[in-house]
């Protein structure tokens, strides 16, 4: 491998060999040009001689025996006390009578070195799955979070401040119970996240109720299919709402396939629940709330944030809403290669032969690029569209026709809306 003193490069190695080879240089001046050694300049010379331009490439340092390596049933031993009982390299090494450092060395091989990389249930490497268009799946799952009571809870405030708070608003509401203990309240947040897109939707309702989770169901649908997602799938749990009869007629209704995990495997639905990981720390305790009014209030612009501006690690650092900026293929107006607006330098027509329309400025030749040319993308919305804005669907909407209106007008047709 190159290091940054290294006295040859490839392209050096291919000049120094033809120099010997082809020229006929002898090899003590070709290595004195080069100022390497008589052993290094023959060595490449003869490569050249054998390989070709190919042979001045690095080859790998890893012997073509290894005697004293692993056997491969010790290793197949080791990888199962791995994934079965989940050991470390010590305790491993104990039980097979082989050093420590011996069975680390496997477990990097193998790619088992850090039990997060295991399954925690199976012990299997985690395996992980992503659908190859928006809406193929749809995760849905169910939330809860305790309400805050008026004054703020006691993650914020303190315990007794925090139980002072709650009996004020007992006080307030009439809502005890049997012993007389203040009952604030649940929120159950129904969650829907797109399972290639991570595109998310949520709801507050009172309680988690079949009736209550297919209405969340159509809602979340018809708000995909505003932003031309068609949903043909949607994974849930077991719980009761999701085990229904009337979930499975509604879905048959909406045209859409039920399917859900197998028993105590949060893991195949995990886009979802790491959702809800984010939506905790990033709504529900992010800040001080003075009330559940003021924290419910909040959810739509987390919401907008999360969809519009959080980069996400599993797409690539990008916000969830870039993956469906072309759903319809409303980007794709021509041939392959064909930039809508793009003009011929000089006759100021587009590809297709095209006039530019009244009005339009074609630029020079040699001029540079205008500012604001090119296709333009929209992750963070309608330029009108603000951080935290509650007007997230409005945005949403309005960044969608801007992107077709831009792209039909750069065609020449025209833009009806809607």
């Amino acid at each position: 491998m190159l290091h940054r003193n290294a006295a040859l490069t490839p392209r050096a190695r291919l000049r120094l060999a033809r120099l010997i080879i082809d020229e006929r240089w002898p090899v003590a001046r070709a290595a004195q040009r080069y100022d390497v050694s008589w052993r290094t300049a023959k060595r490449w010379a003869q490569r050249y001689a054998e390989q070709g331009e190919a042979g001045m490439q690095d080859r790998s340092s890893r012997p073509h025996h290894s005697p004293a390596r692993t056997p491969r049933p010790v290793v197949r031993k080791i990888v199962h006390l791995r994934w079965k009982q989940r050991l470390g390299p010590v305790q491993i090494g104990g039980r097979l009578g082989i050093p420590a450092s011996t069975v680390h060395a496997v477990l990097t091989r193998c790619r088992l070195s850090r039990l997060s990389h295991l399954d925690r249930v199976t012990g299997e490497p985690v395996r992980r799955y992503e659908h190859d268009r928006p809406g193929a799946m749809l995760h849905v799952d169910v939330t809860k979070y305790g309400s805050i009571p008026d004054g703020g809870g006691w993650r914020y405030v303190g315990r007794v401040q925090g139980r002072r708070n709650r009996e004020a608003t007992a006080g307030r509401t009439g809502a005890r119970s049997k012993t007389y203990e203040p009952q604030i309240g649940t929120a159950f947040v129904h969650t829907v996240i797109d399972d290639h897109s991570r595109v998310a939707y949520a709801e507050i309702r009172d309680d988690e109720k079949a009736a209550t989770a297919i209405d969340v169901l159509r809602n979340a649908v018809a708000w995909f299919a505003v932003r031309g997602v068609t949903v043909e799938r949607v994974l849930s749990d077991n719980g009761s709402a999701y085990k229904s009869f009337a979930w499975r007629d509604a879905c048959t209704e909406l045209g859409i396939r039920p399917k859900k995990t197998r028993p105590y495997r949060p893991q195949t639905n995990g886009k979802v629940e790491r959702f809800h990981r984010t939506l905790t720390d990033g709504w529900a305790i992010a800040r001080f709330y003075n009330s559940e009014q003021a924290r419910r209030k909040a959810l739509p612009a987390f919401l907008h944030h999360y969809n519009h501006h959080r980069p996400h690690s599993a797409i690539g650092g990008l916000p969830p809403i870039t993956r469906l900026t072309n759903v319809s293929g409303q980007h794709s107006l021509g041939h392959p290669g064909y930039t809508p607006g793009a003009r011929t330098p000089g006759t100021g027509r587009d590809p297709r032969g095209n006039a530019p329309r009244p009005g339009t400025v074609t630029p020079r030749p040699d001029a540079g690029p205008t500012k604001g040319a090119g296709p333009r993308n929209f992750p963070h919305g309608h330029p009108r569209c603000r951080r935290g804005s509650p007007n997230a669907e409005e945005h949403a909407i309005m960044r969608t026709d801007l992107i077709r209106k831009t792209a039909l007008t750069a065609a020449g047709l025209a833009f009806t809306g809607g």
